[in-house]
């Protein structure tokens, strides 16, 4: 695998640890400056077009999400040329209309994480330094993949805000009601400080999200993981589809 073998990237979340439509594909490390890291990254073509994928928290989901190497995983995508990435998220829902099972595409993002390696800038430079973050997810990729849903007949919800938590514990009741307050539709726990290390990079970055459980104290049942795989293994078919076509209008 050389550099600028593909513009376009899939980042994996929970449950989404390969990406078996690539053709031709292959694996490789890649090595980075962040902590000796070496990244595994897979790169092959869907429909033509050349894509690499990056299953986050690693193929046996062993990396917790406080402890990713976010810098490691974009700057890896980046030195192959990778310029927009499609990042797939689990996260629990708050808004109504978020109910497990849901597919959404936020537009906004607030961070409640801490001591996470954040950004690039570790020193001050005559570059810009303060990304300007006002719109944390790219417009061009977002619209891509919402015209790919109706095109599949697909139901995504968007507008969407999304609180980005420490993980990897669940939230209490109270620090949902919080995020309520705050404005939050969904939680997650893995978009940050990814996105913004992408547009530090300058690369489109886009998430979609798939509700896996009602946010803590909104129902009178506990959550568990056995329903959380359930909702994931239900809804993979409608990611790889809507993943594959989206990818054709972005190569």
């Amino acid at each position: 695998m050389t550099t600028s073998f593909a513009k376009l990237a899939v980042i994996g979340g929970s449950g989404f640890y390969e990406f078996p439509d690539l053709e031709a594909a292959k694996t490789a490390e890649i090595e980075t400056p962040f902590d000796e890291r070496k990244v595994v990254v897979t790169a092959g073509k869907i429909k033509g077009v050349s894509v690499a994928f990056l299953a986050r928290h690693g193929r046996d989901h062993r990396i917790p999400p406080h402890l990713i190497n976010y810098r490691a995983n974009i700057w890896a995508l980046k030195s192959l040329g990778v310029d927009s990435v499609l990042a797939l998220n689990a996260v629990g829902g708050i808004a109504p209309q978020m109910g497990p099972g849901t597919l959404v595409i936020p537009d906004q993002i607030i961070d409640y994480t801490y001591g996470r390696a954040h950004t690039y800038a570790e020193t001050l430079s005559d570059s810009l330094n303060h990304i300007d973050f006002t719109e944390p997810f790219s417009q061009k990729l977002r619209s891509v993949l919402l015209s790919s849903a109706q095109s599949l007949g697909i139901n995504v919800v968007t507008p969407a805000v999304y609180g980005c938590t420490q993980g990897p514990r669940l939230e209490s009741a109270a620090e949902v009601r919080r995020c309520h307050r705050d404005g939050c539709d969904v939680l997650g726990m893995t978009a940050m400080p990814e996105a913004a290390l992408a547009r530090e990079l300058e690369m489109q970055y886009a998430s979609l999200c798939t509700v896996v459980n009602w946010a803590a104290g909104l129902t009178g049942s506990p959550i568990t993981l056995v329903e959380i795989h359930q909702i994931l293994t239900q809804v993979r078919t409608s990611l790889r589809q809507l993943l594959v076509t989206s990818i054709a209008p972005l190569g």
